[in-house]
């Protein structure tokens, strides 16, 4: 709200100054660092050239025009540096903060509309069914369930989509191991092993097609430790089913109408190069039989069913596949506008200062599970998103089974706890929360309530930009400072205690549930619980 009327303002001055129109870079924003002021424009900068003055020269005109002319809040303004303007604000900016966190509540504080509705399709996880997924998929999980609910908040419309590759080579060496542990043979050679085919073939019935129950048995497996990891999709879409209803010979014909498919060398390609692949593709080897590219192209077709947009959530090994599938819905005319690809990196278990090995192959396997059963599910999702999932990612196992401020879950989790327990202690002492309509909120002037406020106040802007870069550790990382915000308050501005003036006890205990409202927000964009004690 004080960003928009801050902006109003600056474009309301240069106008007045003879700068004809608002240029497309003009920004307000917070500065980089808390003594330049509460808020920063780059107005003299980005107007200099067009209006023929000197940025420096221009910067003081507005500065002075600004003083005059004084938007609400502004206690004063200074140039810096090469001709911004800086602005430095009373606390009232901040009391609006808290008016406005408590009337939008945890249902709308916040949300802002970028999607207008949009339908998002949002695939990722996507593990072969030819075992447990193992902890590494979990930052998959986590990271696309969080984008999506951040998608949500922001206006769009996202639906979360797995894709079973059911069928291939992996899972028929999949089967052939069951069948051979079953038994008591030896795995074919690239086979599976590990624990969980022993257990699993054990389980199997005898007459039973050992691929097809198989995959059944890992989907189960897979749905059950995502949902431990509170993960839930609205489509599991089958490889194989596609393929059962013809989807790869329809696509097939779109192609070739495209006029973008040829033949040589016995098989048949896509031109792909025509639209920035480096090079072109096949579509059908020369024995006759489809790559993994043209089923791939149908259910992505078939993705547009579900969505206007597609996203998919990638491994690290997938740099190549994203300018050939693009390139390919290019020439269907979907528009390479309409496809994202986002690539993730690996992540690392570490234990006692040594790496936990995860392999599904060769079994040494560590599942999603087993994560939850030793740090709890909060604390897994949590430190998943705590980096850019293009980063590769190193989890302390021993760090994370910490209560202790330097476990960031514990650290957040906790702040949400303490804010409960105030609650508990008030109602014990029969202090009575008056309706906000009713409190005097201008004692609220000390730097720890002030914090807090400015935390809550750039939930908007954090949203907009963890939204845009598809980025939930922006989230992470502001309910993080948001409880550090809250455990300064309350170790520095007591709430409950008897020499607390009666009307900014009253103040204070609204500043308590406006940060409830921020925790309980920023934790459920995480797919995080906000515990009320610990």
């Amino acid at each position: 709200m004080i960003k928009d009327q801050l902006f109003d303002a600056v474009a309301d001055a240069l106008s007045n100054l003879g700068v004809d129109s608002v240029p497309s870079g003009l920004v307000v924003e917070r500065p980089a660092r808390r003594e330049h002021g509460d808020w920063s424009t780059n107005a003299a900068l980005v107007s200099a050239k067009a209006a023929g003055r000197n940025p420096r020269e221009l910067g003081q005109q507005l500065a002075d025009y600004l003083t005059e002319n004084r938007p609400a809040h502004v206690e004063a303004l200074e140039i810096a540096g090469p001709g911004f303007v800086n602005f430095r604000l009373a606390a009232t900016w901040l009391h609006d903060v808290l008016a406005e966190v408590l009337a939008e509540g945890e249902a709308d504080y916040g949300r802002i509309n970028l999607g207008d509705g949009l339908k998002v399709n949002i695939e990722f996880v996507s593990a072969n069914p030819t075992g447990p997924i193992h902890a590494g998929g979990g930052r998959w999980g986590a990271y696309g369930d969080s984008v999506a609910r951040i998608m949500a908040r922001c206006g769009y419309a996202p639906h979360k989509e797995f894709y079973i590759n059911d069928r291939g080579r992996q899972t028929q060496l999949f089967g052939a191991s069951l069948t051979a542990a079953k038994n008591g043979e030896s795995v074919p050679e690239d086979g599976y092993q590990g624990a969980y085919i022993d257990e699993w073939a054990a389980e199997m019935p005898d007459d039973v097609d050992p691929v097809a129950w198989g995959i059944e048995r890992s989907l189960a497996d897979a749905r059950e430790s995502l949902e431990q990891l509170n993960v839930v999709f609205d489509t599991w879409s089958s490889e194989k089913s596609m393929v059962d209803t013809g989807a790869e010979a329809a696509v097939m014909d779109r192609l070739r109408a495209s006029g973008h498919v040829y033949e040589a060398d016995g098989a048949t390609w896509l031109r792909t190069s025509d639209f920035g692949d480096d090079q072109d593709r096949v579509l059908i080897k020369s024995n006759g039989d489809y790559t993994y590219l043209t089923p791939d192209i149908a259910y992505h077709l078939d993705k547009y069913n579900r969505g206007d947009y597609i996203i998919d959530v990638l491994g690290a090994d997938h740099h190549g596949y994203v300018p050939r599938m693009k390139a390919a819905l290019e020439a269907l005319g979907s528009g390479g506008d309409t496809y994202e690809a986002i690539i993730g990196q690996n992540v690392k278990l570490m234990r006692g200062g040594e790496e936990v090995k995860m392999s599904k192959r060769a079994g040494n396997l560590v599942e999603i599970r087993d994560l939850v059963d030793e740090v709890g599910a909060d604390v897994a999702r949590f430190a998943y998103l705590l980096q850019s999932v293009d980063s590769p990612q190193t989890l302390d196992l021993d760090l994370l089974k910490t209560e202790a401020s330097e476990n960031p879950v514990f650290y957040v989790q906790y702040a949400n706890a303490r804010v409960h327990n105030i609650g508990i202690e008030a109602d014990k002492r029969g202090i009575v929360r008056k309706p906000f309509a009713d409190v005097d909120v201008s004692p609220l002037s000390h730097e720890r309530e002030l914090e807090l406020l400015r935390q809550l106040s750039a939930l908007g802007e954090v949203l907009e930009f963890a939204c845009t870069e598809r980025a939930p550790h922006h989230v992470s990382n502001w309910v993080r400072e948001l409880a550090r915000a809250f455990h300064g308050f309350y170790h520095d501005c007591p709430v409950l205690r008897d020499d607390v003036d009666a009307d900014l006890q009253q103040a204070r205990l609204w500043l308590v549930e406006a940060s409830r409202i921020g925790l309980a927000i920023g934790l459920d964009l995480l797919g995080v619980s906000a515990p009320e004690s610990m």
